[in-house]
C-alpha cells in the first residue's frame, strides 16, 4: 500500500468518524426532544437578542446591565402582546362557537349539494345521523378501540400540560443566561475548532447567522404586519371572525404562500356563511390583493431581501421534514439547520468551480483585451 492510498483510507475513516457522530448526535435529539426544546427556544431569543446587547455594551454600558435592559424590553414586547391578544382571541373563539350552528347548516344546506351538483357525489346521506349511528353500531368494536387510545392519550395529556407550563417558566430563565453569557458559549464553541479549519469555520458561521438572522428578524415582522392588515381588512369588510382569521393567516405567513391561501378560503367561507352575496367575497378578495401587493412590493423587499438564499420549496421542506422527525422540537431547528445547509451548499460550489475537476486539466484563459483571430483572413492568405 502505497501513501496516497494510505490517505485515502485515512481520509475515509475520519469521515466515518464523522457520519457516525452525526448519527449519534440526531438520535440524541430524537430522544431527548422533549427536554431540548426549551433550551433551543432560549438560544434562539438569546441569539437575536445578542446583537442589541452588544450594541449597548459598544456604546459604555456593561454587559448585565445591557443584558437587563434587552430581556426587559423583550419580556415587556411579549406581555404586551399576550394582553392585547388574549382577551380578542377570547371574544372571537365565543364568536366562532356561537357560529359554528350556521357554518354547519351552510356546508350541508349549501356547500355539499353545490359540489354534489356538479360532481354526481352522493355525499349529504353520508353525514345523516341514523347513518351515523349505523355505522357505530356495525363497528363498535374499532370505535371503542379508538375511543380507549383517545381515553389514554387524555389521561396522558395532563402530564404533558404539566411538562409545557414547566417549559413556559424554565423558557424566561433560560433566556436570560443565554442572553448574558452568549459571547462566552460562542467562545468556548470556536475554541474546540481545530486551528488549520478556524477561518473557514468563523466565515461559514457568520454568513449562516447573517442568513438566518436576516430570515427570522424580517419574517418575523412581516407575520406581525400582514397579520394586522388581514385582520384589519378583514374586519372593515364586516366579517365576525375577521381578526382570528388575520391572526390564522399572520402566523401562516411563516410557510410561503399558505398565508394568502387561509386569507382567500377562510375569508370566503365566512362571507357565504355570514352574508351569502358576492360583494363581500370581493372585499376578501380586495383585501387579499391589498395584502399581497404589499408583502410584495414592500415589506419582503425591505425586511427579507433576496440575499437570504432561502428557497420557498426549502423553507417548506425543512420545517415540514423537521416537525416529522423530531416534532416541535424539529420545527425551531428546521430553519436554522436550512440556512447552515444553504450556506454549506454555497461554499461546496465555490470550492468545487476553484477545483482541478471543475477547471479540467488544461484550463483555458481568455483575457479581456485577446482578440480572436479571423479565420476567413487566414484561409485567404493561405489561397
Amino acid at each position: 500500500m502505497d501513501g496516497r492510498d494510505e490517505y485515502a483510507l485515512a481520509t475515509f475513516l475520519q469521515r466515518l468518524q464523522w457520519g457516525l457522530l452525526a448519527l449519534a448526535v440526531g438520535w440524541g435529539v430524537w430522544l431527548l426532544a422533549p427536554v431540548l426544546t426549551p433550551f433551543v427556544l432560549a438560544a434562539l431569543l438569546g441569539w437575536l437578542g445578542d446583537p442589541l446587547v452588544d450594541r449597548l455594551e459598544r456604546a459604555g454600558r456593561a454587559r448585565n446591565t445591557a443584558v437587563i435592559v434587552v430581556f426587559t424590553v423583550m419580556a415587556a414586547i411579549v406581555l404586551l402582546g399576550l394582553l392585547l391578544l388574549l382577551p380578542l382571541l377570547q371574544r372571537q373563539i365565543v364568536t366562532l362557537v356561537a357560529s359554528l350552528p350556521n357554518y354547519r347548516d351552510w356546508f350541508i344546506g349549501t356547500a355539499l349539494p353545490w359540489v354534489e351538483v356538479r360532481t354526481g357525489l352522493q355525499l349529504v346521506g353520508w353525514l345523516d345521523p341514523a347513518r351515523l349511528i349505523e355505522l357505530v353500531r356495525t363497528h363498535w368494536q374499532q370505535a371503542g378501540g379508538a375511543a380507549a387510545t383517545v381515553f389514554g392519550y387524555l389521561s396522558r395529556s395532563g402530564f404533558a400540560l404539566l411538562g409545557w407550563v414547566a417549559n413556559v417558566v424554565l423558557l424566561p430563565v433560560l433566556t436570560f443566561f443565554f442572553l448574558r453569557d452568549w459571547d462566552l458559549f460562542v467562545g468556548r464553541a470556536a475554541a474546540l475548532v481545530p486551528r488549520d479549519h478556524a477561518s473557514t469555520v468563523a466565515r461559514l458561521a457568520r454568513e449562516s447567522s447573517e442568513v438566518l438572522g436576516g430570515f427570522l428578524r424580517g419574517q418575523l415582522l412581516v407575520m406581525l404586519i400582514l397579520g394586522v392588515l388581514y385582520g384589519l381588512g378583514l374586519w372593515a369588510v364586516g366579517l365576525d371572525l375577521g381578526i382570528l382569521i388575520g391572526i390564522i393567516a399572520g402566523l401562516l405567513t411563516f410557510v410561503p404562500y399558505l398565508g394568502p391561501a387561509t386569507v382567500v378560503v377562510l375569508g370566503s367561507i365566512a362571507a357565504l356563511v355570514q352574508f351569502g352575496d358576492w360583494q363581500h367575497l370581493v372585499g376578501v378578495a380586495a383585501v387579499f390583493g391589498i395584502g399581497q401587493a404589499i408583502e410584495s412590493y414592500w415589506l419582503t423587499p425591505k425586511l427579507v431581501g433576496d440575499r437570504i438564499g432561502l428557497h420557498p420549496v426549502a423553507v417548506i421542506f425543512a420545517v415540514l421534514a423537521g416537525g416529522t422527525l423530531f416534532g416541535f422540537l424539529g420545527m425551531l431547528l428546521a430553519l436554522p439547520v436550512a440556512a447552515i445547509a444553504n450556506v454549506l451548499l454555497r461554499y461546496a460550489h465555490e470550492r468545487y468551480t476553484q477545483s482541478r475537476l471543475y477547471a479540467g486539466g488544461h484550463p483555458a484563459i481568455l483575457l479581456d483585451d485577446y482578440v480572436a483571430p479571423d479565420d476567413s483572413a487566414a484561409s485567404r492568405d493561405d489561397a
